[in-house]
């Protein structure tokens, strides 16, 4: 529970957001002495708690989701956890180090305040208060709203509409078929979950790369982890861009998890179409792109193999040959693919869409010069151009694993780094 008493208003840091970064920013300022408080607006873990759907399981296998201090312990070390089970490991982490976290407690405003900051907040009942912060740590995510396209309203009226953050299972659409909107993880996984139910699924498909579950005897992500991929930084890339691309197609159900494809859910029934680029009355239009996204991903996949070949050769390490994994084989005949370019509706019996379409982040609770021209913040390694405001798992804020759990303990250390020294030297 956060201290109490005369100064309880007044902290050294206040970090906003309790899920895989702000648990370990936490974690990383009370080993650093440094008093603060962790406010969350839901519970601890809330997006994975509210916002995946009934079957959703980890990408990323168990081992590589410890936070700071709690290396994955369990039984099943190369499987995949639930959400549910994740959250509860947050949960257990916060108590068992007793992290100063408010529940159901939302920033909904910090401004420059007397050389630090004053952060007004909101609970569940609508009472507010503020408080003041010498530092304040940004560790909400980017979660936090939908993205919706426009012509999400041209749809007609009886069509259910629902996005990937309210989706949990075919049994809550309404009956009929569904239009899932988006090729990225979400999406395919959503679409696989449909199809599994025995939903008959269009899948609305854009260029996004995959990768293959396992490889080579071990899961693609030790291989990444290996290899060094993961700690890539901007400065690595070839292209920058790359640090803007969706995660790649894949899937943590099942044992192992499984590979997850384009072809392979094709071959599975889902009906595979173009990218949505129009809707006219009931009729939704189609971009003529289905083949190249296909190529798309196969390549993809093929690139991340051969650099895991390089890694294994170039190391020294005996390491199997390639197993069968149908799922990766690419389609060698997407050519003879003839894919829709518009689909009626009614006459498809499409009774409901779920938009995989993504979120973004809200910033605008943040009253100060720390977000650029498309309302992104601006920092380095973290760091904003504010002294004393600081950013914590967001992608790439420092290397390629920096969005995800395994990344967020190196980043944490660093900037609870920086926030105990200034103090220090205040001192």
């Amino acid at each position: 529970m956060p201290p109490r008493g005369p100064d309880s208003r007044s902290y050294d840091a206040i970090v906003v957001g309790a899920g895989q970064a702000g648990l370990a920013a936490s974690y990383c300022l009370k080993r650093q002495g440094v008093r603060h408080v962790v406010l969350e607006r839901g519970r601890i873990g809330e997006t994975w708690s509210s916002q995946r759907w009934d079957s959703f399981a980890l990408n990323t296998p168990n081992w590589l989701n410890g936070l700071p201090g709690a290396p994955y312990g369990g039984p099943r070390p190369d499987g995949f956890d639930s959400h549910v089970e994740l959250a509860r490991s947050f949960d257990a982490y916060a108590y068992r180090f007793d992290l100063p976290v408010r529940e159901r407690t939302e920033a909904i405003a910090v401004r420059s305040a007397g050389g630090g900051f004053a952060i007004r907040l909101r609970d569940v009942d609508g009472a507010e208060e503020t408080l003041t912060a010498r530092n304040v740590i940004v560790a909400s995510g980017i979660l936090r709203q939908a993205k919706i396209p426009a012509l999400a309203s041209r749809l007609p009226a009886g069509i259910m509409q629902v996005h990937s953050s309210a989706y949990r299972n075919a049994d809550r659409l309404s009956e009929g078929a569904t239009v899932v909107v988006g090729s990225g993880q979400s999406g395919c996984q959503i679409a696989d979950d449909l199809n599994r139910a025995g939903r008959r699924v269009y899948l609305c498909t854009s260029k996004v790369g995959r990768i293959p579950r396992r490889y080579r005897g071990r899961d693609i992500d030790e291989w990444l982890s290996l290899s060094g991929d993961f700690d890539a930084t901007r400065a690595d890339l070839d292209d920058p861009n790359a640090c803007y691309a969706t995660q790649p197609q894949v899937s943590g159900v099942g044992r192992y998890g499984h590979t997850l494809s384009l072809q392979k859910l094709y071959c599975d029934g889902v009906k595979l179409l173009g990218r949505l680029t129009g809707i006219e009355g009931a009729t939704l239009l189609f971009g003529n792109d289905l083949v190249d996204n296909i190529r798309f991903a196969d390549e993809k996949s093929a690139a991340v193999k051969r650099a895991v070949d390089g890694y294994i050769a170039a190391a020294g390490i005996e390491a199997p040959a390639a197993g069968p994994d149908t799922a990766d084989d690419p389609w060698t005949h997407p050519d003879g693919l003839k894919p829709r370019r518009r689909l009626d509706l009614a006459e498809a019996g499409v009774r409901s869409v779920i938009w995989c379409t993504g979120f973004r982040a809200d910033f605008s609770w943040i009253d100060l010069p720390v977000l650029d021209a498309d309302g992104q913040p601006v920092h380095e390694r973290g760091v904003s151009p504010v002294p004393g405001l600081y950013f914590l798992g967001f992608p790439w804020l420092y290397k390629r694993k920096s969005g995800i759990i395994c990344g967020v303990a190196e980043d944490a250390a660093y900037v609870a780094e920086r926030i105990a020294g200034k103090a220090t030297a205040a001192a």
